[in-house]
């Protein structure tokens, strides 16, 4: 593999002669042009005393750790930078990206290039990122021993690289992401609690590139997983327009969690920005103190008249599709809304179409208060072994749910 390898810190300072052979520099930096080729180094950056020049790719001859770079074609120009250039040296050594596969944020310490020819000329692909021992070794004996040296005492290290297809690179400024075509389709792939790990290992400004770029309901999904104080920072960071995208993909109960966090101002431009439907909900929500049974609820449920069958539940749960992931329990409610019964949702899917849902209803009703406070929940998702809590209004009208997630979450603060 070495024989067709060649690796960033052996590429700085390589020699580069022209058509004659005569040195006119070394190299001092190397580009890709991510909108040409994603992994193709495009650009040399050679240095000959004060002023640097630009070499193209398809004016390369030749690369070789003995003899360094030879040229094919002596009209090169002078260095000038450009936006859509990723230099390898000075925007990824040492710069944090993220390893997909690995679901983490790792530091580059060195470049693996795949050295190439096609009859014609050598060209170098970055083929992976290198952030073990190994390319620590390669940083720290640079320009001390000899390139061949230095791969002789690394052999015994074991390697330890990401693959370049599966790195991300962050890049806040919004203009250059544009220009060096940086996705993040990658990450949302990922689940949205290993994004979440990702995003809280990120400086701020890195946060808040990635939140105003990936898709609003992967960016929900990730900021409900991550520390409330951080939901705020990264909220505050974003224009209300995108921030109300965001927060509008949330459940209500987190949705207001998050907003709650903020200052009242900024809490109250993004509720302006929001659609009318999940503003009321929201809004209704934050009306409640937040260690009280109505500050844990959510406001997402299926509930359905106490004269209903199975055969109405079922065509209740087919609109109401988004919910089924975290859906276990029916509620039925008299004429006047006021709760009745709980129907396990297992029980549901085993009755016959006709079956009256009151027939199936649980023995007992426990329900709580909206003002009932957070430490009495928990006490009755302990003792009962709850998944679901119904909260009631001051009447015995249903106004939301509790779910084990909610009080989970509230055991993890603590």
């Amino acid at each position: 593999m070495l024989e067709n390898s060649l690796f960033f810190t052996e590429l700085v300072s390589m020699p580069v002669c022209d058509v004659r052979g005569r040195r006119i520099g070394r190299v001092k930096d190397a580009a890709l042009v991510p909108l040409v080729n994603s992994s193709r180094i495009d650009r040399f950056l050679v240095g000959g005393g004060d002023a640097w020049l630009t070499v193209r790719y398809d004016q390369i001859r030749s690369i070789s750790l003995d003899h360094g770079i030879s040229l094919s074609d002596e009209h090169l120009t002078p260095y000038h930078d450009d936006e859509y250039m990723l230099r390898l040296g000075r925007d990824l050594l040492d710069q944090q990206i993220i390893d997909v596969t690995g679901r983490k944020v790792v530091r580059v310490n060195d470049l693996t290039f795949d050295l190439r020819n096609d009859g014609v000329r050598d060209t170098l692909l970055v083929s992976d990122v290198d952030v073990g021992i190994r390319s620590i070794l390669r940083r720290l004996l640079q320009g001390v021993l000899p390139p061949w040296w230095i791969r002789w005492l690394q052999q015994p290290i074991p390697p330890n690289s990401i693959r370049w297809e599966f790195c991300n690179v962050v890049e806040p400024d919004p203009l250059r992401r544009l220009r060096l075509n940086i996705s993040y389709q990658k990450l949302e792939q990922m689940h949205p609690a290993d994004l979440a790990d990702i995003v809280e290992e990120l400086a701020p400004a890195e946060r808040e590139a990635i939140f105003e770029t990936i898709d609003s309901e992967v960016a929900a999904d990730a900021l409900s997983e991550i520390d409330p104080k951080m939901q705020a920072s990264i909220l505050e960071s974003l224009e209300p327009e995108k921030a109300a995208d965001i927060v509008e993909e949330m459940s209500p109960d987190e949705a207001a969690d998050a907003l709650s966090e903020l200052e009242a101002e900024t809490s109250e431009e993004i509720l302006d920005e929001m659609a009318s439907e999940p503003k009321t909900e929201v809004r209704e929500l934050l009306e409640f103190e937040e260690d009280t049974a109505g500050g844990m609820m959510n406001t997402e449920y299926v509930a359905l008249p106490d004269n209903a069958t199975v055969e109405d539940s079922l065509k209740a749960l087919r609109v109401s599709e988004e919910l089924l992931e975290t859906l276990n329990t029916l509620f039925l409610t008299d004429a006047d809304g006021r709760l009745s019964a709980t129907i396990p949702l297992a029980r549901v899917l085993v009755a016959p179409g006709g079956t009256r849902l009151q027939d199936l209803a649980s023995e007992t009703l426990i329900q709580v208060p909206v003002e009932e406070q957070q430490e009495r929940v928990v006490e009755l998702f302990d003792k009962y072994n709850l998944l679901t809590l119904p909260v009631v209004d001051g009447e015995g009208k249903l106004t939301g749910v509790i779910t084990a997630d909610d009080v989970i979450s509230v055991l993890r603060q603590k």
